[in-house]
């Protein structure tokens, strides 16, 4: 579940493997390091597209066998040789960053699910390859695992986003339940609001279900590490009903007990 500042990746794990610690490492420090050149700070679009930019250089450099200059770059290029990792998640990463800094609103439900594509599946895709998992069957699982944890934290973080200028609820979905943005700025959960949130909710818990069985796929630590990634964000989903959809007042986050309940539901399946 989300951890320190970049969501919905396992780091440093107690159930990780100490053999795939160091990997994963690499992989989270270059995701939020790009994932805070999109967010923080005070640049420009322009300077922010740029760094990204220079992020996508270093990539093109370990593609070509070239040594990176960056550090960051460096030791994640080794961990890239050893694990035989694929680069296309790595770019599909940057390709959402930088769509973040230009683009702050999404048509329909389709739009939003190729953000998060990009910016959510990558990171099951890598972590499958680092378990040697990597199949076609798993990664269909992981992918919806990884867009219902970007959904769920999007519905966690609505307050949050609209303070930057980004609204992720679909602009139809807000149209049909009769939601409009002036009642995010209010904070303002009526009826209608009730309704959206309760369908969105619903949505994403249903995505993540159908992801359930790689739980039971992986085995040994692994396994339960992805089972208790799974009832978190159902966890989430939970508190966001039982706040009756008022995150904005009640953001819902997971507290010791919460941890406790979620591994007594990670026995497998």
């Amino acid at each position: 579940m989300p951890v320190d500042h970049y969501e919905n990746f396992p780091v440093a794990s107690i159930l990780m493997p100490r053999r795939l610690r160091k990997p994963v490492a690499a992989i989270y420090h270059f995701a939020r390091a790009a994932d805070d050149i999109a967010d923080e700070g005070v640049l420009s679009n322009e300077e922010r597209l740029r760094q990204l930019d220079e992020f996508r250089d270093e990539l093109t450099h370990i593609t070509n066998g070239e040594t990176p200059l960056l550090p960051l770059f460096q030791h994640l290029a080794g961990e890239i040789q050893s694990h035989a990792l694929p680069m296309q998640p790595l770019h599909d990463l940057l390709d959402a960053f930088s769509q973040d800094v230009v683009k702050k609103r999404y048509t329909d439900y389709d739009e939003l699910l190729d953000y998060c594509r990009r910016s959510a599946n990558p990171v099951g895709n890598l972590l499958l390859h680092l378990y040697e998992e990597a199949t076609p069957v798993n990664l269909a699982y992981s992918d919806a695992i990884c867009t219902a944890l970007q959904l769920i934290n999007f519905w966690q973080d609505i307050a949050k986003d609209w303070h930057i200028g980004r609204v992720y609820l679909p602009q139809d979905d807000l149209a049909r339940f009769g939601v409009n943005e002036a009642q995010i700025a209010e904070a303002r959960c009526d009826d209608n609001w009730h309704a959206l949130m309760k369908f969105e909710v619903g949505r994403a818990r249903a995505l993540m279900l159908s992801g359930k069985p790689l739980g039971s796929i992986l085995s040994g630590r692994i396994g339960l590490e992805m089972r208790m990634i799974i009832q978190g964000g159902l966890r989430i989903l939970d508190k966001l009903e039982s706040a009756d959809y008022d995150m904005f007042n009640k953001r819902p986050v997971l507290k010791p007990h919460d941890w406790v309940i979620m591994l007594a539901k990670s026995a497998p399946f």
